[in-house]
């Protein structure tokens, strides 16, 4: 196992997050290097974790419509077991995006996607207020995506 990228790998990984279908021969034409070490590389990559999968980006504005909401949630008291509690109910929710734990006035960050308010309203109260541990949660709702960006900046 690697445990730390070289700059190779770091250009691997940067024209793959642009494209992840872009096969070992581009990669390796675009690197100046031949087919062989760069799928090597790849494997590598990926079985020591650093990619952890490959997706599609998907355009939802073609899907369906739907709302972005940032939900801060709070917690009664911050004990280990109740936030345990709560990243394991948040899991089975499909509405959450994504889920952080934050510092400051409030204990967690929820990205939530719903159809539309009454969805989020529904989501809110019969889903997340209604836990036992929450001690508050407030909104703030999406009016317009200026940067969604997949790309983890390689420092």
């Amino acid at each position: 196992m690697v445990d730390k990228l070289d700059d190779i790998d770091r250009a691997i990984l940067k024209i793959l997050q642009q494209d992840a279908k872009t096969v070992a021969k581009s990669i390796a034409e675009e690197l100046g290097l031949t087919k062989t070490p760069v799928y090597e590389r790849i494997k590598r990559l990926e079985q020591d974790g650093f990619i952890k999968k490959y997706v599609a980006i998907l355009d939802k504005e073609k899907i369906e419509e739907s709302i972005t909401v940032f939900s801060f949630v709070s917690l009664e008291t911050q004990k280990g077991a109740l936030m345990d509690d709560f990243f394991e109910k948040v899991k089975e929710y499909p509405e959450v995006a994504e889920c952080f734990v934050v510092g400051g006035e409030f204990d967690f960050l929820l990205k939530v996607v719903v159809k539309n308010l009454d969805a989020y309203y529904n989501f809110a109260k019969f889903k997340i207020a209604s836990l036992p541990t929450i001690g508050g949660v407030k909104s703030a709702f999406v009016l317009n995506e200026v940067k969604n960006d997949t790309v983890f900046p390689l420092l």
